[in-house]
């Protein structure tokens, strides 16, 4: 039975700003902070389209856009593509390891050569972080699912996935990996390895955030199948409805 109701320790809609994603469009989020939340509210929270990154709930309620969907995958449904499978037999020499989020010099570096690359080939706002960011951003907080994927080349940290696990769902929060091993399709390899380790986990759905189908860094997500999408954004108290996307 879902522990409700959720404690908000703050929450508000934001005021619009330029879109991080397509060119011209105003965004607007729905924001709470909760600094303890269960599995169960989590999973309740994850299913009517909310995201998490830190302490911070979010989802947009943008006036004038609909772009953004919420994607899931039906962990025990996936299979990987054909293009799938190459990429992670290109992979096999790299090693997962699972554990509790922590923070070493090698993620803040890992994570500042990253944003550094995509800021010159993708042209990202320019951004670094450094530990206190890093912990506010991932670690911070009273969260039991809490889990980080930590790819090694050998010794060489070359990625890490923060992925957010409970009984029943997963959601992945972020993805960081060495510009050096781009040609690696490393984003690929990770998304397929997470996909297994919850069919192992008996997972029910692997949420991966928002589709965008007009941007290039979020369309990649209809590539892993079957999926759905979220109908609308209900209420907390509201049932929500995903559909199976065809075709996609």
């Amino acid at each position: 039975m879902i522990e409700l109701p959720i404690v908000d320790d703050f929450r508000q809609v934001l005021p619009t700003h330029e879109c991080s994603y397509l060119l011209g469009r105003e965004a607007q989020f729905d924001y709470r902070v909760i600094y303890e939340m269960t599995s169960e509210q989590y999973d309740h929270l994850l299913s009517r389209g909310w995201r998490r990154h830190g302490l911070h709930i979010f989802r947009p309620v943008c006036a004038k856009c609909c772009e953004c969907r919420s994607i899931r995958v039906p962990v025990e449904s996936f299979r990987p593509s054909k293009s799938q499978r190459r990429t992670m037999k290109k992979n096999a020499h790299i090693e997962c390891v699972v554990r509790p989020p922590s923070i070493t010099k090698q993620h803040i570096d890992l994570f500042n050569r990253y944003h550094a690359d995509m800021s010159l080939r993708r042209s990202w706002r320019e951004h670094s972080t450094d530990a206190q960011e890093y912990y506010e951003s991932f670690l911070c907080g009273r969260y039991e699912f809490e889990r980080e994927f930590l790819y090694f080349d050998e010794d060489k940290l070359v990625a890490v996935g923060i992925v957010d696990i409970t009984e029943s769902s997963a959601s992945s929060v972020y993805f960081f990996h060495d510009p050096e091993y781009r040609a690696n399709a490393l984003g690929v390899f990770s998304m397929v390895t997470e996909l297994a380790y919850l069919q192992q986990a008996s997972v029910e759905h692997h949420y991966l955030g928002y589709w965008i189908e007009a941007c290039g860094s979020m369309t990649y997500k209809n590539r892993y199948r079957p999926h759905e999408l979220l109908v609308e954004y209900v209420g907390d108290d509201e049932t929500p409805v995903w559909r199976l996307a065809e075709g996609r």
